[in-house]
């Protein structure tokens, strides 16, 4: 039996049992489209959360007030709230030899306005140095000026979505603009970004630290950035930022501290956690098609039992017998496998397009799925496939043998 006579009677076994041959298409199908899909999203999410951890840097330190913060554990049954980080905290550890520079934060909601227009927007409280710290870039203007801890002024940089609802456009420059009960004069405009680490800076109305605990009527920190003078100075900042804190808060360790490298640690583990869950979800769904690929081959050779005994008869091998059965599972296990991937890869483009999202199938989805159809359709349409051609021509031949 040559290659081009094994596939027209591999067609010819499909075109003839249409619903068989699509059921069975269809678990393949979902069983493969399963596989790249999830892998795609998990390698999204990935991509995704590497890319928003990228901007913050590896030479950053993040400072939270309170132990419980990070760690799950429950709140103080006392209800009273962890000791706030005040600026002067955030001035003693830029005291630090380890640091280079060091960015308090203050944040919260406040409705902004400039003659008949306004809304309610994020308003962050800090100083010169965040901008470097957070990479943020101008596109019209200056930063905040320098100030001495504890200096107020009525300036404030605003980002670019908020400029055109204010000032649409009029020039922001210059311009005054009120928000709570204060009035702020606009020196700057940052340039596009979008949403980073929860922060939308697009919105952002950004103000001189000191400015905004006058406005929040509030001491205690929301953050402090800490930027070290390198990589291999984050170990030594970590000892001395804890032991500094630790000091002024009457010998407590009440902080947390939070590097790029251990957000990307603690996010690396939950996905890889989703990854291999997802992927068992997808193997089973294979594994499920697998046995429907027996069952349905095995059914098939009962069926077929007068056409096995006629290829006997006219000289036909019983590794032959066995490759006809394989052959028309494998062919099944391709087409489906096909049109699967194909399948994930258009809802993960549809993805890409609608959300922006780095959703790319990784390669092992792309080359793992389409083989492990094919080898759980071959490993499950083997012993069928065996006892077909086992069986000896004559007794196959038989009329009830086709019953």
């Amino acid at each position: 039996m040559d290659p081009l006579d094994a596939c027209q009677l591999w067609f010819g076994a499909l075109r003839g049992h249409r619903s068989r041959s699509a059921m069975l298409l269809l678990a393949i199908a979902i069983g493969v489209f399963a596989v790249t899909l999830l892998g795609g999203l998990g390698q999204g999410a990935r991509a995704y959360v590497l890319g928003e951890f990228s901007l913050l840097g590896r030479d950053i330190l993040i400072v939270l007030p309170g132990r419980n913060e990070t760690t799950g554990g429950m709140p103080p049954i006392t209800g009273m709230a962890p000791r706030p980080l005040t600026q002067a905290d955030a001035t003693a550890l830029g005291r630090l030899p380890a640091v280079r520079r060091v960015a308090p934060l203050h944040a919260g909601q406040l409705e902004v306005s400039r003659d008949n227009r306004n809304r309610e927007t994020l308003a962050l409280g800090t100083t010169r140095a965040f901008f470097a710290i957070r990479q943020l870039h101008l596109a019209q203007g200056r930063a905040l000026p320098e100030l001495e801890p504890g200096q107020a002024e009525e300036v404030c940089v605003i980002g670019s979505r908020l400029r055109r609802d204010l000032f649409g456009n009029a020039p922001a420059l210059g311009q005054w603009l009120r928000a709570g009960d204060r009035r702020f004069r606009v020196v700057g405009v940052l340039d596009e970004r979008g949403e980073s680490l929860g922060m939308d800076f697009s919105e952002a109305l950004i103000i001189p630290v000191a400015s905004a605990e006058v406005l929040f009527d509030r001491d205690g920190l929301f953050r402090v950035f800490v930027e070290v003078r390198g990589p291999s100075y984050m170990a030594s900042a970590r000892r001395q930022v804890l032991a500094a804190l630790t000091e002024r808060h009457q010998g407590e360790e009440d902080v947390t501290l939070l590097s790029q490298d251990s957000m990307l640690a603690a996010f690396d583990g939950i996905l890889d956690g989703l990854t291999l869950a997802l992927a068992g979800i997808a193997a089973i769904s294979l594994l499920v098609a697998g046995i429907l690929i027996m069952n349905v081959t095995w059914i098939a050779v009962l069926q077929r039992t007068a056409e096995i005994g006629l290829l006997k008869a006219i000289g036909a091998s019983s590794a032959q017998v066995r490759l006809l059965f394989l052959g028309e599972a494998a062919l099944l296990a391709l087409l489906g496998a096909g049109l699967g991937l194909g399948l994930g890869e258009l809802l993960l483009w549809v993805g890409r397009l609608a959300s922006g999202l780095p959703l790319y199938a990784p390669w092992w989805a792309r080359l793992g799925a389409p083989a492990l159809a094919l080898g759980a359709a071959l490993l499950f349409a083997w012993l069928p496939a065996n006892h077909a051609a086992a069986q000896a021509p004559v007794q196959a031949l038989r009329p009830q043998g086709g019953r």
